[in-house]
């Protein structure tokens, strides 16, 4: 395997800038959730709540998703961009306002998740398009996401730590504020990029037809179409922990929003982890290998916590979480990216964000509301399982991957490839 510098990405300029910001921004933004995590559960002591919260937050991306990829593919994506980040900014100040006053109650938290949610349908998309722009050197791509991963894991090391301090020394009110205003840091860099100036493509088909291509288009192409697959089920089964953290944190380990903290903070640990080792490769070879032993690393820590009741314990199963995560889902998009042709970017990358975020919201309501039926340890002894099994199916589709892009390709092209002891591709 060649190593390179992990940093090579931050060579070109608007890479840099979007970088700075999102390391600000996104810190505001893990402390908003667990703080929101912690504010349901404090006022409703229900896993179902958690579940719906996380559902109406979420849903937007499903329902929105193929409609805002064929639309980042038609406008100017820098421009959405910055006014994705205005938006979002707006919701975290009006949440402030309502912690503040003492009257944010649930209804606030469902309707001001789902404006969120509705931001991020198309927030998601056009940042994974852009990427690609941002960045000057092809060859720096994949490095470029796996800084991208390094950023949000970073803010996800310290931000919900910081969140469960502030918590409980102030209130929640605060996380809200901050967060707001770590928006302008993300805003102020994405207006001092330069771009050549953007030409609007023109489409002979209406957007209808536009989203018929693409997703023609995914479900033909054998790597994207498994492993937009394979994500799709991790994101429902894997992901679905998050909503029930604040239930272990209180009732299984007796804590307080700290111990939260401390717990999303053991995730992020091991997440970040993940995109270091990921932003130190150099190329897509052999990231195949990095799929499947993260989505088993996922797997393997969801059911060692759905067992555990002391808290010393708990934290390496997050940070196996984290670090599974990570390595499945940052690999997969890496090699997406690779593989898609620049026509259809938009649309396959809002294909991918509903893979990864659009299921979460049904299964995060449905965890929600079987944990509160039968318990949460048993919900992720469940989920765990099902990953590992997912894993394995997707390791036995490999060689037939590797055929297919083989036979499309021809003789000519080169074929992304696995580690020489592995069967697959990517």
């Amino acid at each position: 395997m060649a190593f390179s510098s992990p940093l090579r990405a931050l060579a070109s300029r608007n890479y840099r800038l979007y970088f700075g910001g999102q390391i600000v921004s996104l810190m505001g933004s893990w402390m908003t959730q667990t703080a929101t995590l912690w504010l349901v559960y404090q006022i409703s002591s229900s896993a179902f709540y958690l579940g719906l919260v996380g559902f109406v937050s979420q849903a937007p991306a499903f329902l929105l998703g193929p409609i805002a990829g064929t639309w980042v593919d038609r406008v100017n994506r820098h421009r959405l961009l910055v006014a994705t980040q205005v938006f979002s900014m707006a919701q975290s100040f009006a949440l402030a306002a309502f912690a503040f006053a003492g009257a944010i109650d649930i209804p606030h938290l469902l309707v001001l998740g789902a404006l969120q949610g509705v931001i991020n349908a198309f927030d998601m998309p056009a940042r994974q398009a852009l990427v690609v722009e941002f960045v000057e050197n092809r060859e720096h791509l994949g490095n470029a996401i796996a800084l991208n991963s390094t950023s949000f894991n970073l803010a996800r090391l310290g931000g919900p730590a910081l969140a469960g301090l502030l918590i409980a020394a102030v209130g929640p009110a605060w996380c809200y504020f901050i967060d707001g205003v770590s928006f302008i840091a993300v805003i102020i860099c994405l207006l001092l990029m330069r771009f050549p100036p953007h030409e609007i493509v023109p489409h002979a088909k209406n957007a209808l037809g536009d989203l018929r291509d693409g997703l023609r288009y995914t479900w033909a192409h054998p790597v994207i179409r498994a492993l937009i697959l394979l994500v799709t089920a991790i994101s429902f089964f894997g992901f679905s922990f998050s909503v029930l953290i604040p239930l272990f944190a209180r009732d299984v380990f007796h804590g307080d929003a700290r111990t939260l903290g401390f717990l999303m903070s053991a995730s992020g640990c091991g997440a970040l982890c993940a995109a270091l080792y990921l932003s130190a490769r150099s190329g897509v070879k052999g990231l195949s290998n990095a799929i499947v032993i993260g989505g088993m690393l996922l797997g393997a820590g969801l059911i060692s916590f759905s067992r555990a009741t002391v808290l010393w314990f708990a934290l390496p199963c997050m940070f196996s979480m984290g670090l599974g995560g990570v390595l499945l889902m940052a690999s997969s998009n890496t090699v997406i990216q690779s593989v898609v042709d620049n026509q259809m970017r938009g649309r396959v990358m809002a294909l991918f964000t509903m893979s990864f975020t659009g299921s979460a919201p049904i299964s995060n309501l449905a965890m929600g509301w079987i944990a509160q039926r039968i318990g949460g340890a048993t919900v992720l002894m469940f989920t765990g399982s099902i990953c590992i099994l997912s894993v394995w199916l997707f390791y036995r589709q490999l060689p037939n991957i590797r055929a297919a892009v083989a036979k499309a390709r021809g003789p000519s092209r080169p074929v992304l490839t696995p580690e020489p002891t592995e069967a697959g591709t990517a």
